[in-house]
Order: structure tokens, then sequence, then C-alpha cells
């Protein structure tokens, strides 16, 4: 870690602005390769066969697209605009982001009361560097999923899987790339690492990962082997994330029990396929070893699980509900996939902020949209991946004043009710918009 200290903030800025570019110019060829029509338009893709040559500097990040304008007669006038600005965006604010995280501390200052300025700011840059890996990382795969929504209204598991999965393993291997807190436990926690002051002098506080017991301490119940609960859990919040992927279908009209009976014969039918198959024996061969080695990497892996739930749980009660109340489909499925993938690196914690942030953003975007455009289909994918970008960017904050309402046990389930409820009025606002703006006109 010293070595990359020791480059200049400025070649550090650079370099990351390098790598951002190129990883733009691929989330470019995936949001055209994996949406609902595929669109041949990046350089790092096929060539379609009505256009010329292409030669390599049209895959230099940013002017490639400058070069590229000579396609607009078969793609459209502008189509090198928006990835051009996605290129050149994105490494801006990753840029940013780096210089955020590791240099102005941005994610943990404010903290303990404000005794972040009697620490060595050294002591945090393993911690902030793997937090901005992580949340570099996460971004791209939201910015992808973010025009692919936007483009064809529909979240591609090829974008939600590997993302779900990279979170997994970074919070296993690596737990404090998740979301930090400053912390006085009781005794040293199990993954965290002890801060010093100025002079080198040991302090009562630690640096710690938001794990899903936060705000309070990691409890005996959570323990790794060979405490059995917490094996139960993990392997739970797994196996209900390979459910997601099954297809399921009710059969209303052939009674109660032909229904389950059905229900259940679809279910272990698909499951038992593959890919499916080898990846739910995989995951809970991992899921098991690590259970058995303990240590920060149980603390890590059953934080991010339970985050993969708890986030997308409560957009998958969301969907169901709406769905009932408004007898059609409320939110597709993607969404659901989405804020899983979100949750293994935010933690179920910051999953309902972002769950409590998106619908408000999301209804004043979709009122102008709707007044403007008379558009009444609205992407939500987009909503979600900003309020996530915000809570991460403002979490010294947002933890500030959220960690006194996770501390109280009640206000837990209070808060998500709440949220449920706010939806669900969010949505029933929605649907009258709809009926105003979109209404028929009356004959005359």
């Amino acid at each position: 870690m010293q070595l990359i200290l020791d480059i200049p903030l400025a070649a550090r800025l650079a370099l990351v602005f390098v790598i951002a570019s190129v990883l733009a110019s691929l989330a470019n060829a995936a949001i055209y390769q994996f949406g609902w029509d595929l669109r041949l338009r990046s350089p790092w893709q096929s060539k379609p066969p009505e256009v010329g040559p292409r030669s390599w500097a049209d895959r230099i990040p940013i002017v490639g697209w400058w070069f590229l304008r000579r396609e607009a007669k078969h793609h459209g006038a502008g189509h090198w605009v928006r990835p051009m600005m996605i290129e050149l965006i994105f490494p801006l604010g990753l840029a940013w982001l780096y210089w955020w995280e590791t240099e102005a501390l941005g994610l943990i200052a404010g903290q303990a009361a404000g005794a972040i300025g009697k620490f060595p700011v050294e002591q945090f840059a393993v911690a902030t560097h793997l937090e901005f890996l992580a949340h570099a990382v996460l971004i791209w795969f939201m910015l992808a999923a973010t025009f692919i929504d936007a483009d064809d209204r529909i979240i591609p598991d090829v974008i939600t899987v590997p993302g779900t999965i990279f979170g997994l393993v970074l919070a296993t291997l690596a737990p404090m790339a998740l979301l930090p807190q400053i912390t006085m436990p009781k005794v040293p926690p199990i993954a965290g690492q002890q801060l010093v002051d100025r002079a080198g002098a040991p302090t009562h506080f630690y640096l710690e990962p938001v794990h899903l017991a936060a705000s309070s301490e990691w409890p005996a119940t959570l323990a790794a082997a060979p405490n059995w609960n917490s094996l139960v859990l993990a392997l739970a919040c797994y196996w209900l994330w390979c459910f997601a992927f099954v297809r399921r279908s009710w059969l209303r009209r052939r009674g109660f029990l032909r229904a389950v009976r059905h229900f259940f014969a679809r279910v272990m039918r698909e499951w038992w396929a593959q890919p499916l198959r080898e990846v739910t024996a995989i995951g809970t061969a991992a899921v098991v070893a690590v259970w058995w080695w303990g240590g920060p990497a149980w603390v890590g892996l059953l934080t991010a699980l339970v985050g993969l739930v708890g986030s997308g749980g409560v957009v998958w009660l969301i969907r169901i509900f709406a769905g009932a109340a408004l007898r059609k489909e409320a939110m597709g499925f993607g969404d659901v996939l989405l804020m899983m993938m979100i949750g293994t690196l935010i933690g179920w914690q910051a999953g309902v902020v972002v769950f409590f942030l998106a619908p408000f953003a999301a209804l004043a975007y979709g009122l102008v949209q709707l007044i403007a455009r008379k558009e009444n289909e609205l992407p939500y994918g987009p909503f979600l991946c900003a309020a996530t970008v915000f809570v991460i960017i403002r979490w010294a904050d947002v933890w500030d004043r959220a960690v006194l309402a996770f501390a109280v046990p009640w206000l837990v389930p209070a808060v998500l009710v709440v949220c449920l409820v706010l939806c669900g009025a969010i949505l029933a606002v929605w649907q009258a918009l709809k009926d105003r703006f979109l209404a028929a006109p009356e004959a005359e």
C-alpha cells in the first residue's frame, strides 16, 4: 500500500481516469450487447455488415466516438453523443470518488464525534482503497444496468449475476471493503482494525465494516462453526437468491392443492436444471467452507448475504403487493435482482435507506416525463442506482443519522413498514397522475 501512496496524487487520479475510461467503453459495449434489442454500435462489438471498416483508433475511449460519427446514417444522427459522454463523465466521477474516499476520507470523516482528526490518515489507506474498489466496480455494473433499463425496460441477469458474485467474493476476502464505521466496542471486533493516535498509541476506537448487526457489536449467535444457527441463516439467504432465478407459476384455476403441487414440481425441475444446479451446489459448498473457516471472512460473507436478502427482499415485497393492488406488474423482477446485487456491498441498513430515497426521485422525474412527453412507463432501476450512489457518497452523514434508528430493534421493522406504505402511496399517486394526464379525451 505504501507503494501506492508514494505515487503523487495527480498521477493516481490520472491512472484512475484512464482505467475508468476503458471500463466505460466496455460498459457501452455491454449496454448495446445485452439490451432487449441487439445494437452493434460499440467498436468492441462485431461490426455491422452495412458499415465500413473500423480501425483501432475507433476503440480509443471518448475520442473514438468522434471518429464513429461517420456511421450516423446507419445508427442515427447523434448516436455517438451519449456513449461519448458516458466515457467522459464516468472516469471524471470515479477520479473524484477516489479523491473523496481515499484522500478526503469522505465516508468516515465526521464519525466518532469528530475524533477523526486525532488519527493519522495513513492507517485508513488500506480500508479506503478497498472501499473504493468495491464502489467503483459496483457503480460500473449499475451504469450498465441503468442505461439498459432506460433503453429497454429490462435489467439482464448477465449484469446482476456477475455483480452479485463479485460482491459476495470481495466481502469475503476483504470485509473492510464494506461501508465503514468508527466504533468503541467493549471487546475487539472480529473484523476491523484498532486505530492509533498521532503519537502511535492505541486508542479505544476501531474502524469496522458496517456488519449485519451494526450498530450493535457482532453477537455470539452469528458466530462461525460450530454454531449452526449462523450457517442456516447464510444458506437460507444464498438459496433465496438462487430461488429468484427459478421460473414460477401459480395455476389458480386448478384448486389450491393442485396449484401447490404444480408450483413445487415446477420449482424443483427448474432448480435442478443447468446452470442453476451447479451455481447452487458450488455456492453452498463455498458458504460452508467459509463458515468452517470463520474469522473476518465469515463476518464479511454473512453480512453480504443478509444485505442481499434485506435489500432485495424489500423490493420483492413491494413488487408482490403493488402487483396485487394494481392488478398488473408494478416493477420488473430485474429491479429485485439489481437491489440484491447492490445489497452485497452496502449491507441491508444502507439498502433500507436506498429504498426509502429512490421512490421520491422516481416520482419527481416521472411527473416531469408524464407532463412533457406523455410517457407512462418509468424504469425504476436507474433511481435505485442513483440513490445508491448518493448513499455511498454521503455515507458519513447518512450513518450518523441512521445509526440510532438501527440501534433500537423495534424501529427497524417500523421503518420498513413506513417504507412499504410510502411506496404504495407513491404508486397510487403515480397511477392517479397517469389517469389524469393520459385519460382519453371526451367525445364531443
